[in-house]
């Protein structure tokens, strides 16, 4: 029931409270009004009975004191013509039939009513009854009347149920119709796309209602307009906001691209000469002094590592290259980059060995590692970083690489990884005195390779007692590798012939005395023209080709690669060892290197690095000979 009542309109709820105090009061009408005519007709029928039995008795009184049975049939007949009699029957004092008669009237025994009468001497009242007479009376036609009355009163009953049905109906229409031009209003007014407002009825209280209506409805389309244009504003703002914050984006990515290739250059060519110096000096002030101009160019090729890593990020040219390795080959990796680093410092760097593979790039996995270690280094002054994995439940390994350093306060920790944020550890300086100050973007590089990897770098710290970083990576089943015997031979490189293509004259003179001093037959071109004249002055294919990306008027090292393959493939010879030098970090121009397949190593080149580079790249194509 009480769903209904919810689930019914307000006008189907209002005549139905109209209508009930209509049917109880007509149910009850028809019920007392019935009643009370049953009642009358019940009783109109005994006082027939009574008359008819008492006049009976009385002219029945002679007949019956002198036995005259004729003339008790005749009264008997006499008083069964009469209406409603439906059986008179005439008994003696010792209750025998002296006369019985049946009427017209038929009744049941249910609808007759019996009376029954002594009949005395009327001269001796107080003597012995001389009999009795017992009238049967029909009530039949009094209750068909009875019934017919009653199919009337339920007819008017009916007839009022839909007269006030109607009534009630359309009054209740006439009451809720201003309370449904209020809902509908109200729903209008939820869009507010305009103005809205009723019209008042009456002054009755729902007159008032829809005149309060009509007043917030106009103050609310007010303040609705009024948000709307603030909201406006504020998009508006905010869309030029985040198009000012697009193009700085933008100008900070070509700023850090264009400082990355262009400042790269001149510390690359420092670099070269800085090496070149310490050939074959002895003297032990001008080693000293080139000790520290080493030192200072470290230094900024650590700053330049740091912009180019983000440059590269910031511009997407970094592309994740998933396969499968065994982890420890990473951590033997970071281990031959900063053992010596760590051993110079009195640290102690250990890594513990595993037998674990994973799903992962490699170089960006490197890369975090290598970050993370040399990151707990500058801020270790005792103790030793730890580098482990954890096989974990849900299929990944844990790496985590542990410090016994300074730590990281707590108000520090959530902003670590941000851009430019760095956290400034009293004395934090190494052994030798030289303070180490990054730009703050290891961290930041860190977490935006972790999320190239669908993963995420976690920091534990306690300042004043080390640090931990972790991070997950994809367990793979591990891979049986046959195991090659290759002959090692020292990274000497004596006798190439090497044919280096620079558009930088100060680069070209200064790997040109680097390479020299290693014992190697050196040719130099700025361009294509060049590099093909130096192939025609050299009998024989050169041992291995160097060549920067970005080459004068435009042109491209591939393009002068290309331009050498031509020429030798008419000799019938095969490729040459190429290797690309570049401080390139548009992302359009690393994807081309990526498509050639070529060995790439990104400015500042350190001659060590440069070396290694040279052997392997000699050594995998004699190898594929």
């Amino acid at each position: 029931m009480k769903r209904l009542w919810r689930r019914a309109s307000l006008m189907q709820r209002l005549a139905f409270v109209a209508l009930v105090p209509t049917f109880v009061t007509a149910s009850l009408l028809v019920t007392i009004l019935t009643h009370y005519q049953l009642i009358t007709l019940r009783d109109m029928g005994q006082n027939t009975a009574d008359a008819v039995a008492t006049q009976a008795a009385s002219i029945t009184a002679g007949p019956l004191h002198d036995m005259q049975r004729r003339e008790l049939i005749r009264i008997a007949q006499s008083i069964a013509n009469l209406p409603h009699v439906a059986h008179v029957q005439i008994r003696a004092a010792n209750g025998e039939i002296l006369a019985d008669s049946s009427g017209r009237s038929v009744a049941k025994p249910q609808d007759s009513l019996t009376v029954v009468r002594d009949v005395v001497d009327s001269d001796q009242p107080d003597a012995e009854p001389l009999g009795s007479v017992m009238i049967d009376v029909s009530l039949g036609e009094a209750i068909a009347a009875q019934h017919a009355s009653l199919r009337i009163a339920l007819l008017a009953f009916v007839a009022s149920l839909l007269v006030a049905t109607v009534i009630a109906w359309q009054a209740a229409s006439w009451i809720s119709a201003p309370l449904r031009r209020l809902a509908r209003a109200v729903h209008e007014l939820g869009r507010g796309d305009r103005p809205v407002a009723v019209t008042v009825t009456d002054k009755t209280e729902i007159g008032e209602l829809q005149h309060g209506f009509n007043t917030t409805a106009a103050a609310l389309f007010d303040i609705q307009r009024g948000m709307q244009q603030e909201i406006e504003q504020a998009t508006q703002e905010l869309a030029r906001k985040n198009t000012a914050l697009e193009a700085a984006s933008v100008a900070k990515a070509r700023f850090l691209a264009a400082a990355s290739h262009d400042l790269r250059q001149p510390l690359y060519a420092l670099t070269l000469f800085s090496s070149a110096l310490a050939v074959d000096e002895n003297d032990p002030v001008r080693l000293d002094r080139i000790a520290h101009i080493q030192e200072c160019v470290a230094a900024l090729d650590h700053l330049f590592s740091e912009l180019l890593d983000l440059s590269r990020l910031e511009t997407g040219a970094m592309q994740v290259e998933i396969s499968e390795f065994p982890l420890d080959d990473v951590f033997e990796e970071v281990n031959r980059n900063f053992r010596m680093i760590a051993e110079q410092q009195d640290l102690r760097l250990i890594l513990r060995t595993t037998d674990l593979w994973v799903r992962s790039d490699r170089t960006m996995l490197a890369r975090i590692l290598n970050n993370l270690v040399s990151n707990a280094l500058r801020y270790t002054h005792e103790g030793g970083v730890l580098i482990g994995a954890r096989r974990r439940l849900n299929g990944t390994v844990r790496v985590d690489v542990w410090d016994t350093g300074s730590g990281i306060a707590p108000e520090h920790m959530e902003r670590v990884f941000d851009e430019f944020y760095r956290v400034d550890h009293p004395g934090s300086a190494d052994r030798s005195g030289s303070q180490h100050r990054g730009l703050g973007l290891g961290l930041a590089t860190v977490q935006r390779l972790a999320e190239l990897l669908d993963t995420q770098v976690v920091l534990k710290s306690h300042a004043g007692h080390g640090s931990v970083f972790s991070f997950h990576v994809c367990e793979v089943p591990a891979q049986h590798v046959r195991s090659l015997q290759i002959e090692e031979s020292p990274l000497d490189v004596a006798g190439m012939r090497v044919l280096v293509i620079d558009d930088e004259p100060a680069i070209l003179s200064g790997i040109r005395y680097l390479l020299r001093s290693w014992g190697c037959e050196v040719a130099t071109a700025e361009d294509r023209a060049q590099a093909l004249e130096a192939a025609e002055a050299w009998p024989t294919q050169p041992d291995i080709v160097i060549s920067d990306l970005r080459l004068r008027d435009g042109e491209s090292g591939l393009d002068a690669l290309a331009a050498l393959d031509h020429y030798y493939l008419r000799d019938g010879l095969p490729p040459f060892p190429r290797l690309l030098i570049t401080g390139e970090t548009r992302s359009d121009r690393l994807r081309e290197i990526q498509a050639a397949k070529i060995p790439v190593l990104y400015k500042p080149v350190s001659p060590e690095q440069l070396r290694e580079a040279m052997m392997a790249v000699w050594t995998s194509s004699r190898s594929m000979v």
